[in-house]
């Protein structure tokens, strides 16, 4: 007798299953929508209506694309898996407003080992409550099963998304002057860099496990790593709305320094008062626990700081005021002076932080 057919299923594959995350998914897809949006989920492409860019005398579309790395891992470990898409919109919507733009939508891939509808049905809730937060649109994505690839329960996830700005209202490096003030807006804790050497840290060499208690914390330790990345994206337009910007820089990783003299330009450094803040806990934890030197730390890590804007002096109070009132905690951090043959680097970090 021969042996019957190889099918899809037999190499593992369950399209049913693939069938049934996509209805799960999308009463959340539905709610992270925009008026521009054509049509619904199920086709091969999403459409957006580009006529309400007819309003902008010259559009700048801007595109970003992310993840949110080894924090996947977390998620997996703690089978919670509606808050790691908060992390990957904030990942790419955030990217896309340092240049000024607006997010208008997002696609999504997630792959998996193996389709469990509930399962990719949470991720994509925890995108589309993203994409809320941040004002776009979630208007399509990929869900990829690849067995013998991955673990039945591993997954990953990444996002692409695009915004639009006026041309002439692109914020960075050029607007940049002497004298200008560096407001820090406050993060909610690692977001979604360093967890390679966060999870080497505390697993790997403090031997911590996830359900442990931290009274430092005042909270288990896996509750602490899957604090969702704050959504810094309509608070920034607000601020350009309400007052004067001249750039903003996004902490991911490698940390305060390297990302914020990305929008320093020649001649002119940023120099960041670390007394100006106390970082979170978690932060000193990770130092304490793998004897990691500040240094090491700052380059990895957000240190506490998500989100950096450039101000003019005088709108430093219309732009801590409108933060305030957005609920953002902010601060002014440093200032821009003159870059002399001695200062070496774009940015400069001073001081300790506070206790």
């Amino acid at each position: 007798m021969s042996e019957s057919g190889s099918t899809y299923a037999a190499a593992g594959v369950d399209i049913e299953a693939g069938d049934r995350a996509v209805e799960l998914m999308k009463e959340w897809v539905k709610k992270a929508s925009r008026p521009e949006v054509v049509g619904g989920l199920g086709g091969f492409a999403g459409l957006f209506d580009a006529s309400a860019l007819a309003r902008y005398q010259r559009p700048l579309l801007a595109s970003a694309t992310d993840g949110v790395g080894t924090k996947v891992d977390i998620a997996r470990r703690m089978g919670v898996y509606d808050t790691i898409g908060h992390d990957l919109v904030g990942m790419v919507v955030d990217d896309l407003v340092v240049c000024g733009a607006e997010p208008l939508f997002m696609t999504d891939y997630i792959c998996v080992g193996k389709v469990y509808p509930e399962r990719v049905a949470a991720i994509v809730k925890g995108i589309a409550e993203g994409c809320t937060l941040a004002g776009c649109a979630l208007v399509g994505g990929e869900t990829a099963e690849h067995p013998g690839l991955l673990g039945a329960d591993d997954f990953d996830v990444a996002g692409a998304g695009t915004g639009v700005v006026e041309a002439d209202r692109v914020l960075g490096a050029d607007r940049i002057r002497t004298g200008d003030a560096v407001i820090a807006m406050a993060s909610s804790g690692l977001h979604s860099n360093g967890y390679s050497l966060v999870r080497h840290v505390l697993f790997d060499r403090a031997g911590w496990a996830l359900d442990r208690e931290v009274p430092e914390l005042g909270r288990t330790l896996g509750e602490e790593l899957l604090e969702p990345t704050r959504i810094y994206s309509l608070d920034c337009l607000a601020l350009t709305r309400t007052t004067e910007v001249h750039a903003f820089s996004h902490i991911t990783g490698g940390g305060l320094a390297n990302n914020l003299a990305r929008v320093i330009p020649e001649g002119l450094r940023a120099v960041v008062d670390r007394s100006t803040w106390t970082p979170g806990a978690i932060f000193e934890l990770v130092g304490q626990a793998g004897s990691v030197e500040r240094l090491e730390l700052e380059k990895t890590l957000n240190m506490g700081v998500g989100m950096m804007a450039v101000v003019p002096a005088d709108s430093v109070d219309v732009a801590l005021t409108t933060l305030a009132d957005r609920g953002v905690e902010a601060w002014v951090s440093g200032e821009i002076t003159e870059r002399t043959a001695e200062d070496a680097e774009a940015v400069t970090l001073t001081g300790d932080h506070a206790s």
